[in-house]
């Protein structure tokens, strides 16, 4: 059983009650005695629980792909793929200069229903889209190759974007080859990757998570050691979790962009502060310049402008919306709308897409002009 079956089963609670809450829960009260409390920090959550093995509940343990202590041998075996869950022994790597970004960035699916070559300085592909997580290759050989499949204009700056559904994520973590398709993406072109987001999820034991952050540390120091300038998703769980991802950023100045998905879970209404608020914190703590790269959470740019020197917003809808032949106008209260737009069969979206961008990123602009105005 996979960790998304396992997830869905109906026997885990996705709700705010898993959420850690340091200021107004108590710590789980067998989090002390656990080997891994100086690591994990403990639990604190609204819903109470003696200590994060109450989140092992798989129907069939053998099955799950959970890292959790109950299954040992297994458990072990994942503990040593990672060297250890401490944050310390990712390998040091030589710094690399981020690409100059614009604040907004388009993101492009494909060339569907589209003749002419997209004339963009900067745009966002998906790394599911650039690579295939079955072999590890990528479909062309130089970045014209790679611009004509997606079209855009040769010479536009490459983003590439690991956010991914969890088993897409996953596919990258298990391909034996990532050193030889870093390369091969190094030799596309591309000028930064926001590494793959791997998941810390609410309702599984610690283990699991600390397991998730090792991950996402070694395949940022990857991506740079393969030449590639990358951006460190920053996924966490609890405070102790965003304080040890502050350590690990201080103590490398190598790190110079995060990334951060807010098109999830993290972007919920009751949550979503919280995340924010860290971020900043980080920002705060380095004490050097930053780049984030962010997938949605645009009520929250301007605060997180205000923390780091640099905030690059990954904008999917346009896209999306044109290859469903959607045609965005602006209201009378300066929003965003979307209306169909009919088209003759056969007729490509060239006119239409590069409208829709223009639409989305006038109203983003002015929002962050008044905002601007508004705090001087």
């Amino acid at each position: 059983m996979t960790k998304s079956a396992v997830r869905n089963s109906g026997k885990r609670s996705l709700s705010h009650k898993l959420w850690d809450d340091a200021a107004y829960s108590p710590l789980a009260p067998g989090c002390p005695a656990c080997p891994l409390f100086e690591t994990c920090g403990g639990l604190r959550v609204p819903a109470g629980l003696i200590d994060c093995n109450e989140y092992c509940r798989c129907p069939d343990p053998a099955a799950c792909t959970m890292v959790c202590p109950r299954k040992p041998s297994e458990y072990v075996r994942r503990f040593r793929e990672v060297g250890g869950y401490e944050l310390t022994n990712v390998e040091r790597v030589s710094p690399l200069a981020v690409p100059k970004l614009p604040v907004i960035l388009p993101y492009i699916g494909g060339k569907y229903a589209r003749e002419i070559p997209l004339a963009e300085p900067a745009i966002a592909l998906s790394l599911y889209d650039v690579v295939s997580t079955a072999t590890g290759r990528t479909r062309e050989l130089d970045h014209e190759g790679l611009c004509a499949r997606f079209g855009v204009k040769p010479g536009a700056t490459i983003v590439v974007s690991g956010a991914g559904k969890d088993h897409r994520v996953e596919a990258w973590w298990e391909m034996p080859n990532r050193e030889e398709t870093l390369r091969r993406m190094r030799d596309l072109g591309v000028g930064l990757i926001a590494i793959p987001n791997f998941s810390l999820f609410t309702d599984v034991p610690r283990p699991d998570n600390l397991h998730a952050m090792k991950r996402l540390a070694l395949v940022w120091a990857e991506c740079m050691k393969a030449g590639i300038p990358a951006a460190l998703h920053t996924n966490a769980r609890t405070d102790r979790d965003y304080e040890r991802f502050t350590h690990f950023i201080v103590a490398r100045p190598e790190v110079s962009a995060l990334a951060f998905e807010f098109a999830t879970g993290c972007g919920d209404a009751s949550r979503i502060d919280w995340h924010v608020n860290h971020l900043c914190e980080i920002a705060k703590a380095v004490g050097r310049p930053l780049t984030l790269i962010v997938r949605g959470g645009t009520r929250k740019l301007e605060t997180l402008r205000s923390a780091f020197a640099h905030v690059v917003l990954i904008e999917t809808e346009a896209y999306m919306r044109s290859i469903k032949r959607r045609r965005a106008y602006i209201t009378g209260t300066g929003r965003v709308k979307w209306t169909k737009y009919a088209m003759p069969t056969g007729d490509p979206i060239d006119g239409l897409l590069i409208h829709n961008i223009r639409i989305v990123r006038s109203v983003l602009d002015t929002a962050h002009q008044r905002e601007r105005l508004r705090s001087a």
